[in-house]
């Protein structure tokens, strides 16, 4: 049947009906939406929403995430026709799932970019569907935050990364990269008792309250015991998920701003991520890939797969 489909289906992006299923359309030609779902602004029905947020202006070392939303959905094709694996259920014939596409903004006018994101999430938000953003740089996971706030309260922030990005920065219209959770627990949106950032392996004294489980501790403890871990702190307080893909070590993700050796790897990542299902989930992003430095795309297919593995856990709780 599938084979029969891929004679069939073109530009499933514009002309596929059904929310459900997979897509069987030949992953190497077609318009690349994340992975093969429908272009749409219209949420009536729809369980999750990817977006794109093309802004890499915050960046304190090499720029280009901007390029990372069209260089994800582009790797996101090869797992369209499938199931993803390692799930007792099939969240993409099971979830009503579209690519809402990429919020407009103007790049050249930097102060009323966090309050654009915000409007942006706050109307998927708004039509009681889920958002999974790819960025971008991480500054944007502030704005974002916001608007899960108004509708959640404080959230508990599940953030794999390299980084903290908690570093003192009191005022309030900065925008960078660094320094956006530092402002995010000041300003009440995210609960730092309740909060676990993971993979961390650079130095920042003042956590804020956050609990680290820093890259060392993965590897010592296993990726299965850190999520039962992560679960344990997270309890059932409203979640926001945000990974940074230089949570990553650079051989598996060379292709970011920031990188620093001795991170996770591929599969530590994997095995936490299905691990924690069931943990209060609302919404999630990944951020910081930038396609210019990586030759090979592997910073882009592991972007891809992070962002259906953010989908799973959405869909995880969605279906109960």
């Amino acid at each position: 049947m599938a084979l029969e489909d891929a004679k069939n289906q073109v530009d499933e992006a514009f002309t596929r009906t059904d929310l459900k299923g997979p897509s069987f359309e030949n992953t190497f030609g077609g318009a690349t939406s994340f992975l093969r779902r429908l272009y749409t602004k219209d949420l009536e029905g729809v369980d999750i929403a990817v977006t794109g947020v093309p802004f890499d202006q915050a960046a304190t070392n090499r720029p280009g995430t901007r390029l990372g939303p069209r260089a994800i959905r582009e790797a996101s094709a090869l797992q369209s026709p499938d199931a993803p694996y390692g799930w007792p259920f099939d969240a993409l014939s099971e979830m009503a799932i579209v690519d809402y596409g990429d919020m407009a903004f103007d790049y050249a006018n930097v102060p009323a970019f966090p309050g654009t994101v915000t409007d942006h999430i706050r109307g998927i938000l708004g039509a009681g569907v889920s958002s999974v953003t790819l960025g971008g740089d991480h500054y944007i996971s502030f704005p974002i935050l916001k608007a899960y706030a108004e509708k959640y309260g404080p959230m508990s922030l599940l953030q794999f990364d390299a980084h903290t990005d908690t570093w003192a920065d009191d005022d309030m219209e900065r925008v960078d990269h660094g320094t956006m959770f530092y402002k995010a627990v000041k300003s009440g949106i995210v609960d730092p008792k309740r909060s676990v950032q993971v993979g961390i392996r650079t130095t920042n004294e003042d956590t804020l309250g956050v609990n680290i489980i820093d890259a060392r501790e993965v590897y010592e403890a296993g990726p299965a015991a850190t999520a039962q871990k992560i679960k344990a702190i997270l309890g059932d307080h409203p979640t926001y998920l945000s990974f940074d893909i230089d949570g990553l070590d650079p051989a598996f993700a060379p292709g970011t701003g920031t990188p620093v050796w001795g991170g996770l790897t591929s599969i530590q990542a994997s095995i936490i991520l299905r691990d924690i299902a069931g943990i209060n989930i609302k919404g999630g992003d990944v951020v910081e890939v930038s396609p210019p430095f990586d030759t090979t795309g592997a910073t882009a297919i592991a972007g891809a797969h992070i962002a259906t593995e953010i989908i799973c856990l959405l869909g995880w709780n969605k279906r109960k």
